[in-house]
């Protein structure tokens, strides 16, 4: 039985592992001739996004929910290589000018569309559960980190936002918009009752679109929402950081968890610093955007879905368990 158990934990990320090389070959080949916003994007398609259906519980007797379960994962990698051929199409085949690398982003368009669908059903189904709430909200941030997306690929300028502002809202709502709701959701379900957990639900809700909102129209909107978001994953990490503590859980969700929680406070640090080491190494903001998109991306996002992911199945087998006694 141990032995059973450990090999499922070790094929947990094997839908992950075939779009993570993909994406090392697009960061480290000079082949790909893509902006640093770009290679992240796709990161989102091809690891991200894979990780994150991984953690989704759909409800057996919901007939609707379980079919767009099975086309999100059926429908995943090829629209992650679509998004691919979009952004070469634009970069490296000499197609921007055309309307080709839009049509061909639809498609990641699309299943972002039915993720945003998985999430609605999901705060549906879940009625009053403020954990389902938070991830259902995450999983329709995703369908607008979509259609940013595809605007940018279309080279549009949407109110005053130009196209590289459509790529950055993008980002934005592929990473820390929609996964910052789900981490806090899946900590929701498995921590005890808190009053400030509603509350914490409802900032990361309107976090992310008071930061949208500011990236497009006021500065001030967006430092508020920025703060507003900051403060919650703290209160996030902090709460997980003393839950792994007092609670013995699966040695490698255990890990992964830790290291996200690390890789945030890193950030942190280096923004408090930021104008020392700035004057000291004679530094600017563009230095730093490789270390907090690397920080952000691959520590707190990637291990914290690596972690959650492993987390989740290790309960979902003492659940089973209790069941067989």
């Amino acid at each position: 039985m141990n032995s059973f158990l450990r090999q499922m934990m070790k094929s947990l990320i094997e839908p992950a592992i075939p779009g993570g090389i993909i994406t090392i070959l697009i960061f480290y080949l000079d082949y790909f001739q893509f902006e640093l916003v770009e290679k992240f994007l796709l990161f989102a398609a091809f690891v991200i996004v894979p990780l994150v259906i991984l953690l989704l519980n759909h409800d057996e007797k919901n007939t609707h929910q379980r079919r767009i379960y099975a086309a999100i994962k059926l429908l995943q990698f090829p629209a992650a290589l679509l998004a691919l051929a979009s952004v070469m199409s634009s970069k490296m085949w000499g197609l921007g000018s055309t309307a080709i690398p839009g049509t061909l982003s639809l498609g990641w368009l699309l299943l972002t569309f039915l993720i945003c669908i998985y999430g609605l059903t999901t705060i549906v189904i879940h009625k009053g559960r403020i954990a389902e709430i938070a991830i259902g909200a995450g999983l329709v941030y995703f369908f607008i980190g979509g259609i940013w997306f595809t605007l940018y690929q279309y080279q549009f300028n949407l109110f005053q936002a130009n196209p590289a502002t459509h790529a950055l809202s993008s980002v934005h709502f592929h990473f820390s918009s929609a996964i910052v709701p789900i981490f806090i959701g899946v900590l929701g379900r498995m921590m005890t009752k808190k009053i400030w957990y509603p509350w914490v639900v409802a900032i990361d809700i309107i976090g992310p679109i008071l930061i949208a909102i500011g990236m497009i129209f006021s500065k001030p909107i967006e430092y508020i929402g920025v703060t507003l978001f900051a403060c919650n994953i703290v209160i996030y990490t902090t709460y997980l950081l003393a839950y792994l503590r007092r609670n013995a859980l699966h040695n490698k969700a255990t890990f992964f968890l830790v290291l996200s929680c690390i890789a945030f406070y890193s950030v942190v640090v280096l923004s408090i610093f930021y104008p020392l080491l700035k004057n000291m190494f004679s530094l600017t903001i563009l230095d730093f955007i490789p270390i907090y998109g690397t920080l952000h991306a691959f520590g707190f996002v990637l291990c914290g879905l690596i972690g959650w992911v492993y987390m989740a199945e290790s309960l979902r087998k003492q659940t089973l368990a209790y069941e067989n006694i």
